[in-house]
């Protein structure tokens, strides 16, 4: 249940690279990668996605790049942003801000826009106050790969704000439909449409009024991983099990929602939520072990982060708590498996 990305989106910000004259080829072998590799695979790690992005934003010194801006968000921008809105009362609040901020960021010439219309809302983009370029001219030199990274981002992001997935109604794009949909389908677990006036995702405004449960120590551990919380898609199958994996996310610093919760989200009974994942050969618990297994596995191979990172990041109270859970699951220790990773390299 390893975490992916498809295989198009790593292409994707290749050809971005490519286009600043960097040589991917050597960049793809600096992460243990090849472009053969590439050229025959059809999904990527979602870590390995994750360090071959944060290499490239470095070499570009632009935090907004392979996203809609416009333009380049200096190195330290975002942390700024986030720490700009995490003391907002509500979700609206919070997006507001963003907003403003990206009027007060040199660089970017787009910013996010918030637009509630009666019980839908919606994350879309227009030009900053003062750009005279029209957003649709700046759109044309895009692809479209570049607007699913930048709504999928922010979709991620949100969620991460409120602590829990945000549930949406729809994904729409201005573009015309490529040939296959299916990525786009797994990833924003909604519909999506193509030929729309403005690139936006939409979803209930009732998750405009939640607060923001995130910290300055939870946005700590959310920026040393980033951008793989915000890169991560869930599994494409319609299964019972793929969609509590969606709503469960990948964010384990803060609490996990129970069964019960769950269960409502998906209008169902809890008893009903039982049944159907004993049908599929699983239960609630299994799932959540797996994801923070799958999480763990993640994180360990990343070295900027301590044991006890780790723990914290996956919700752990204690990391001997952690260190007991993970052994359980691989059969050695964290400082074992580490250890046994080096080796292999």
């Amino acid at each position: 249940m390893k975490a992916t990305v498809p295989i198009s989106n790593v292409i994707d910000l290749l050809k971005c690279l490519e286009k600043k004259s960097i040589c991917t080829t050597s960049l793809l072998e600096e992460l243990g990668h090849s472009k053969i590799e590439i050229d025959s695979a059809t999904e990527f790690s979602a870590y390995q996605y994750s360090l071959l992005y944060q290499k490239a934003m470095m070499l570009m010194k632009d935090e907004s790049f392979g996203i809609l801006s416009g333009g380049k968000m200096p190195n330290g921008a975002f942390k700024m942003m986030c720490l700009s809105i995490l003391h907002a009362k509500t979700l609206s609040h919070a997006l507001h801000r963003c907003s403003e901020f990206y009027e007060i960021c040199k660089g970017p010439k787009i910013k996010p826009v918030l637009i509630r219309k009666g019980q839908s809302a919606l994350v879309t983009f227009s030009m900053l106050n003062g750009e005279k370029e029209d957003i649709n001219d700046l759109l044309a030199n895009e692809s479209i790969g570049q607007i699913r990274n930048t709504l999928s981002m922010w979709h991620h992001f949100i969620s991460w704000l409120i602590g829990r997935r945000l549930i949406l109604k729809a994904a729409y794009f201005s573009s015309s439909q490529p040939e296959n949909t299916s990525d786009y389908k797994a990833l924003f677990q909604s519909e999506v449409k193509f030929d729309q006036h403005a690139n936006s995702i939409v979803f209930s405004a009732s998750y405009l009024d939640m607060p923001i449960i995130q910290t300055e120590n939870s946005l700590k551990d959310f920026i040393k991983t980033a951008p793989y919380q915000l890169l991560v898609m869930v599994e494409n199958d319609n299964s019972l099990k793929s969609q509590i994996i969606a709503i469960i996310g990948k964010d384990f610093s803060r609490q996990i929602p129970s069964a019960e919760e769950v269960a409502s989200t998906l209008y169902m009974s809890i008893s009903t939520l039982r049944r159907r994942l004993h049908a599929e050969h699983t239960s609630y618990q299994q799932i959540k072990d797996e994801c923070r297994k799958e999480a763990a596995l993640n994180y360990i191979s990343s070295p900027q982060l301590t044991l006890n990172d780790i723990a914290t990041l996956l919700g752990f109270d204690e990391p001997s708590a952690f260190f007991r859970s993970f052994k359980k699951w691989v059969g050695m220790t964290p400082s074992e498996y580490r250890n046994h990773l080096n080796d292999d390299t």
